[in-house]
C-alpha cells in the first residue's frame, strides 16, 4: 500500500515542522505562507524549484590557484549556495544525492569534474527518471574517477564501480552475487573520459568518451538477464531492479522522516517508485504531504552541514563575508562532514554518529559566533520558539524572558531541539 496522506490543514506547527525538514529552518513569513495550506500544495510547490543560483556568490573555483584552493572554493560556492538560496529542497537532495552517489575529492581534484557532478545531483534532484539520473551520474568524469571505471578495460576488468553500483547506488547487499560484480564490470569497460588528469590540468574540462575497442563486448549473465549488454544496459537493468525501490526509498525516509525509518513506510514509497517507474518526484511529493511525515517530530539528528545552514537561516541569514563562509566549511569538516569528501565510499553514516562530546562542544562555539560573540552578526529575524524547536509554546524557552534577545538565540541554538528536524 501507499502512504495514507495528510488531510487536515497545515497548523503552525505542522508549517514549522515542513520548512525545519526541507528548508533548514523557516521565517514568520515563510510560516505565515504554509499555515492553513494542505499538505499535497506545500509538497508540489516546494518541489517546484528551478535550476537558477543565488546571486552574488563570491567563490569562483577556477580562480583557484591551486587544486587546493580550488577545492576550498568549491566549498564555499556550494555552502553560499545552502545558506542563502532560493530552492533550499533543491540544495537538501543535493546534499542527501551527494551521500548515495559518493564521490570524494581525495581523488577528483578536477574543477569541471566537480562543477559537472554537481549539476547533475542538483538536475535530478527531485527526477522523475531515476534510471535516467543514475546513467547521468555514471557516465560523469567524477565519478569514473572517483571508482576507477577509467581503468575498466576488455581483458582487464577493474570492478569498483560494478560493485559499487550494485551495492550502494541501486540494489543493496543481498540481491546480487559476485558473478554478477564480475559481469557488470565486463559490461562497464570502455566507459571513460579524456583530459582533466593531473594537478596541472585541475581547470581542464575532462569529456566522457566511450571507447568501443576497450569494450568486452562477450555475451554477459547480469541479474538475471543475458545479453551483449553495453555499459548503459547494467546501469539499466540494476537501476530498474525491484530491490532499488526499495533501497533508494529508504534513503529518502532517512534524509526526511526519521533517521531509523519504518520499513512499512519505505515499502509504501517502494510501491510508488516502481508504480511510476522510478519517478522520484512522485514519491518525495507523496511522502512530503504523508501522515507517516507529520507524525514524525524531531527524529532526524541534523548532520553538521544542516546545523550550520539551519542556524544560519534561523538568525535571519545575515550577510557573511566570503571568509566567514569558509570557516563555516571548515567548522562542518571538523564535525565530521567537509562537503564533497565523505568518510568513505559508502557515504556519512548519519544518525548518532553525529553527536559526540566534541561535535556538541563546537555546536555550541558556532551558535556562540553567531549570537554572542562581538563579531556576530546583527540579528535580522529574531527567532521564536517555532523556529528553534517547532512548537508555538515550547517549555525549554518559556523561562527565558528576561534574558537578552542575543542570549535567548543563542539557548535556542544549542537546545536539543534544534539539533534535531
Amino acid at each position: 500500500m501507499t502512504l495514507t496522506p495528510y488531510t487536515r490543514p497545515l497548523t503552525a506547527e505542522d508549517a514549522a515542522h515542513f520548512l525545519r525538514r526541507t528548508a533548514f529552518s523557516g521565517n514568520e513569513a515563510q510560516l505565515r505562507a504554509l499555515t492553513g495550506q494542505s499538505a499535497r500544495a506545500a509538497a508540489r510547490d516546494a518541489l517546484a524549484f528551478g535550476p537558477a543560483m543565488k546571486a552574488g556568490n563570491p567563490f569562483d573555483p577556477a580562480s583557484g590557484a591551486t587544486p587546493g584552493a580550488m577545492l576550498q572554493l568549491t566549498r564555499g560556492a556550494w555552502l553560499y549556495e545552502l545558506l542563502y538560496g532560493d530552492f533550499p529542497l533543491r540544495e537538501k537532495l543535493t546534499l542527501t544525492w551527494s551521500n548515495h552517489f559518493v564521490v570524494g575529492t581525495d581523488k577528483v581534484r578536477n574543477h569541471p569534474s566537480l562543477q559537472g557532478y554537481l549539476g547533475v545531483l542538483r538536475r535530478h534532484a527531485a527526477t522523475t527518471d531515476f534510471t535516467a539520473f543514475a546513467l547521468d551520474v555514471s557516465r560523469s568524469p567524477a565519478m569514473l574517477r572517483y571508482l576507477d571505471n577509467d581503468l575498466n578495460r576488455r581483458g582487464k576488468p577493474n570492478e569498483n564501480f560494478s560493485r559499487e553500483l550494485l551495492e550502494l547506488f541501486t540494489t543493496g547487499i543481498g540481491h546480487y552475487t559476485e558473478e554478477d560484480v564480475r559481469e557488470g564490470a565486463r559490461a562497464l569497460s570502455g566507459w571513460t573520459f579524456t583530459g582533466g588528469r593531473g594537478n596541472q590540468r585541475y581547470l581542464e574540462e575532462p569529456q566522457f568518451v566511450f571507447q568501443e575497442r576497450q569494450h568486452d563486448a562477450g555475451r554477459k549473465t547480469y541479474l538475471g538477464q543475458s545479453g551483449n549488454f553495453r555499459p548503459e544496459d547494467v546501469v539499466r537493468i540494476a537501476a530498474t531492479h525491484p530491490a532499488t525501490a526499495v533501497f533508494v526509498s529508504r534513503k529518502l525516509h532517512r534524509a526526511f522522516v526519521a533517521d531509523t525509518p519504518d520499513e512499512a513506510a519505505v515499502q509504501g514509497s517502494a510501491e510508488t517508485f516502481r508504480r511510476t517507474n522510478g519517478n522520484v518526484r512522485a514519491v518525495l511529493e507523496e511522502l512530503l504531504s504523508s501522515e507517516v511525515f507529520y507524525a514524525s517530530r524531531q527524529r532526524i539528528i541534523r548532520s553538521p552541514v544542516e546545523y550550520v545552514v539551519a542556524a544560519v537561516r534561523a538568525v535571519g541569514q545575515p550577510k557573511l563575508d566570503p571568509k566567514q563562509v569558509l570557516n563555516l566549511a571548515q567548522t562542518a569538516g571538523r564535525m565530521g562532514q567537509l562537503l564533497l569528501q565523505p568518510d568513505t565510499v559508502e557515504g556519512w553514516t548519519g544518525g548518532r554518529a553525529w553527536i559526540n562530546d566534541s561535535v556538541l562542544l563546537t555546536r555550541m562555539q558556532l551558535a556562540a559566533a553567531l549570537t554572542l560573540a562581538n563579531s556576530a552578526p546583527p540579528l535580522r529575524d529574531v527567532p521564536d520558539a517555532l523556529v528553534m524547536t517547532g512548537r508555538e509554546r515550547d517549555p525549554a524557552l518559556a523561562g527565558l524572558g528576561k534574558l537578552s534577545v542575543k542570549q535567548r538565540t543563542y539557548l535556542g541554538l544549542i537546545a536539543p531541539e534544534f539539533q534535531l528536524a
